[in-house]
């Protein structure tokens, strides 16, 4: 096909000639996209629970604010250089002419020091599980662990520097000292039911709606028995599974009047035999409300802390339960609920461990302690010499970031 020489010129100086284009990118979309949710984000929403609890907020405001979070945040660092965007008037050419490097590194800090008041190094110690022995006679015993009492020790000892949610706002502290006995074992049983799957704060406001707004005197069986479904759950509505909760405690208060006399059960087997009430509730209530140890409540955090300090290896709380009170010695069963569950809120989170802060990492004790990551924090800089639009020859810096990991 033969080409006219006007066609041809036209061609040339369309080609040569600097046209802008604005081509949409993935990049620049996104880009787009969050800047304008950041002019237009709303503000933060108040949480469900909140809302639902409202009314109490000025009287319970220290309960509200008591506690550490159980996830922290942790920011989120990009792993590669930052590249340079080309567009509309980008140079023609670029050579790279000279290069530095600036390291700035940046250590969590840690609280324990050592002796020279130096950031104390974690150690992860050896799991040492308890051992069953079989005697000549034929008997099986059960050793505990060899370091047990070391580690209890230290936990005790950093138990009293830091005040846990449960130490204000656990079950056993929430029943109203003005109360007959009858009405306290009671009141220590509903908070029971509503503090599964709940957190302290959240079961300690539930529990004063409770106290608080139901007719006088306040959280009673009668008043339990005579309230509507739909008033007692707007009540417990913070709570999880406030729906299920309404349920049960209704059905718990009827049991309680026709088969144990208005009043709450003083064995095990009669507390299990509560809606909605298991072996862990069980425990605890027969321990807070009549004073009878007959077995150690294991909840998530005991469950969790002593696997994995290496005591055992369970994968059920009540399996967990049965190996404990194999050794551990009996007088220790009631308080070692409250021991772990305030440690377990304070520095073994269940997501993010303050191995740093824990004094059993430090010596070795804890077979589980992770290692506190150095970051390095690595900026390159690098100097290029460019043509601007004009042809003439300029120096721009490119700067990148480089965020490198590794255990102390």
């Amino acid at each position: 096909m033969k080409t006219s020489r006007i066609a041809r010129e036209t061609a040339r100086i369309s080609t040569n000639a600097e046209i802008p284009t604005n081509r949409l990118t993935r990049s620049s979309l996104t880009a787009s996209i969050r800047a304008f949710a950041a002019d237009n984000a709303p503000s933060v929403a108040v949480k469900q629970e909140e809302e639902a609890v409202s009314d109490d907020v000025s009287s319970l405001s220290s309960l509200s604010s008591c506690g550490p979070f159980d996830i922290e945040d942790i920011p989120l660092l990009s792993s590669t250089p930052q590249k340079r965007k080309r567009g509309a008037g980008s140079p023609s050419t670029s050579v790279a002419i000279t290069s530095g490097v600036e390291v700035k590194t940046r250590v969590s800090p840690l609280k324990i020091k050592n002796e020279d008041g130096l950031p104390a190094r974690i150690k992860k110690g050896r799991k040492q599980p308890a051992k069953k022995v079989v005697e000549a006679s034929g008997e099986v015993t059960i050793h505990p662990p060899a370091n047990w009492e070391e580690i209890y020790t230290a936990v005790q000892e950093m138990r009293k520097k830091v005040l846990a949610p449960v130490d204000t706002m656990g079950c056993e502290t929430l029943a109203e000292e003005t109360r007959t006995p009858r009405d306290q074992r009671f009141q220590t049983l509903i908070a029971l039911m509503l503090s599964s799957q709940t957190k302290d704060t959240t079961t300690a406001l539930a529990m004063r709606r409770l106290q608080t707004e139901l007719p006088p005197p306040g959280l009673t069986l009668e008043n339990i028995l005579s309230v509507a479904p739909e008033t007692l759950n707007a009540l417990i509505y913070a709570v999880g599974f406030h729906n299920n909760k309404t349920k049960y405690i209704k059905a718990t208060a009827l049991i309680l009047k026709e088969k144990f006399n208005s009043d709450i059960p003083d064995t095990i087997e009669g507390l299990i035999s509560l809606p909605g009430v298991g072996p862990k509730m069980a425990y605890l209530c027969s321990s807070a409300a009549w004073g009878k140890t007959e077995g150690i409540g294991v909840d998530v955090h005991v469950h969790r802390i002593t696997n994995l300090w290496g005591w055992h290896k369970t994968t059920q709380p009540e399996q967990t339960r049965a190996a404990l009170e194999a050794w551990l010695p009996r007088e220790k069963w009631h308080e070692i609920n409250h021991l772990l569950v305030g440690f377990g809120q304070t520095i073994c989170l269940p997501v993010g461990r303050r191995c740093g802060e824990c004094t059993l990492s430090t010596r070795g004790l804890c077979a589980g302690a992770v290692a506190v990551k150095k970051t390095a924090v690595v900026k390159r800089r690098r100097e290029r010499e460019v043509k601007d639009e004009g042809g003439e020859v300029v120096k721009e810096e490119i700067e990148g970031v480089v965020v490198k990991r590794e255990r102390v």
